[in-house]
């Protein structure tokens, strides 16, 4: 019966291709073959942000580079796989629950946040939008792995992404993200040592350090965590 099936799905699907991906077709990808958000990041060797932007912008039109990489992740799944991924499709059934409970855990994201100073400056990197549509100035941040302390995230994540180490002064706090609704830890640094460099191309246009009382021209001060405004003598009235 199995095999049976299998050959049906061949013939019902042998043409099937998917013309343009989406966060929600994606999404559809990563629940039929049953990764978790690092996992499937993994296979398609994109950032676990990237994975995580699809969950919550399912509309989002990955950039051409990614949508390669999602045919062919697709063109190489089993047909078990692939049958579900269209049976997915089909019923549009692509709610999280449609994911399997690590996918589902796995989405409840925590980020460590870096707030690096160096004097009257901090280091902030220039991202670029998922969907080729623009760019956003942001502190250096990293997802942080079971049994990883914050800190550590914070530490490696800025010099794996500028060139900069720094140590942890504080935590400034956590939130739940207003926009992006993953869960996030921010931390004080201070600058050590290191060239303020763009070390990761794929994910950010460029880096550098931005004076503090002209921080806001680079982020909007309603998208900044109080307390950094408070920790940096930014004014935000």
């Amino acid at each position: 019966m199995h095999s049976q099936c299998i050959s049906h799905f061949r013939r019902a699907h042998a043409m099937d291709v998917v013309h343009d991906w989406t966060g929600r077709t994606a999404c559809a990808l990563q629940a039929a073959l049953r990764l978790s958000n690092e996992s499937f990041s993994r296979k398609l060797d994109v950032a676990v942000r990237t994975v995580a932007g699809w969950h919550e912008k399912p509309d989002l039109v990955p950039r051409p580079e990614t949508q390669q990489l999602l045919d062919i992740v697709l063109e190489q799944a089993p047909d078990s796989t692939r049958a579900r991924f269209f049976q997915l499709i089909d019923t549009k059934n692509l709610t999280p629950l449609s994911q399997p409970a690590e996918a589902r855990s796995a989405h409840a994201l925590k980020v460590a946040i870096a707030v690096v100073v160096n004097g009257s400056t901090v280091l902030i990197v220039q991202r670029r939008g998922e969907d080729m549509r623009g760019i956003s100035w942001q502190f250096p941040a990293g997802v942080v792995k079971p049994g990883v302390a914050p800190e550590m995230t914070a530490v490696r994540e800025t010099f794996a992404e500028t060139g900069v180490h720094c140590s942890v002064i504080r935590s400034l706090g956590s939130r739940l993200h207003p926009v992006t609704k993953v869960y996030c830890d921010y931390l004080l640094c201070e600058y050590l040592a290191g060239e303020a460099l763009n070390m990761d191309v794929v994910e950010n246009v460029s880096v550098t350090w931005a004076a503090t009382d002209r921080l806001t021209r680079f982020i909007p001060v309603e998208r900044i965590f109080p307390p950094i405004l408070e920790a940096l003598e930014v004014p935000h009235e």
